[in-house]
């Protein structure tokens, strides 16, 4: 009895946790989504943005673990068991993406190198704008793969010093920039997504265990 109940706590405590960082990625996805427009630069695709993407992380954190913080405090079968399924259908989820991304990764390489060209020439000559602004001060990079892709109207953002000298420009490009540090940090992205998923196994395995003692006390459905 000692066992389930440090078992029942434990759950408790980590997604209390979980419920915290779920709830301050929302309000990151918020903050973003009211200071920029980061949808512009996938122009095709508006939903598949940084800050949408954010907001529903943030969501769906918060739900689950929110599900599996009062399940396992009032030891409530339905939600724990709902809390099970749902831990489930993420990995298969993940499982999908992860496929998905290892199959096609060649055409998903060129439809976001056209995507970010696209989103880049269709600012005009005489302005710029605040989302690529943002990127390439933060990476410090210029343009999808170099400073070329500008053509004659190169941003200030491109410079690497303040006041810009012409010349003195990031000649790494932004996209090719990201997919490099990805590249050299792959090993620390696997086990990243390694430890997800232990996780995830983990809380479908405690979920799972105080459902069934439940279940063989009798306690039925609270």
């Amino acid at each position: 009895m000692s066992c389930l109940k440090c078992l029942k706590y434990t759950m408790c405590v980590v997604n209390l946790i979980f419920f915290i960082c779920g709830v301050s990625i929302l309000g990151v996805g918020i903050y973003l989504k009211t200071a920029f427009n980061f949808s512009a630069l996938v122009p095709s695709f508006p939903a598949m943005s940084v800050t949408n993407g954010l907001f529903i992380l943030g969501i769906f954190i918060t739900c689950v673990s929110f599900l599996g913080f009062l399940g396992a405090l009032k030891e409530n079968r339905c939600l724990l068991i709902s809390f099970f399924i749902l831990l489930f259908l993420v990995m298969l989820a993940e499982l999908a993406v992860a496929s998905v991304l290892l199959m096609y990764e060649n055409q998903i390489d060129k439809m976001i190198n056209k995507e970010l060209t696209s989103s880049l020439q269709g600012i005009g000559k005489n302005t710029t704008s605040i989302e690529w602004d943002t990127v390439q001060k933060n990476f410090e990079c210029c343009g999808v793969q170099n400073v070329s892709d500008w053509g004659s109207h190169i941003p200030e953002s491109c410079c690497q010093s303040s006041p810009c000298t012409v010349g003195e420009y990031w000649r790494e490009g932004c996209y090719t920039k990201l997919k490099n540090w990805f590249d050299r940090n792959l090993l620390s992205t696997g086990i990243g997504v390694i430890i997800v998923c232990s996780i995830e196994v983990l809380g479908m395995c405690f979920s799972m265990t105080l459902f069934c003692h439940i279940s063989k006390s009798g306690l039925g459905y609270k």
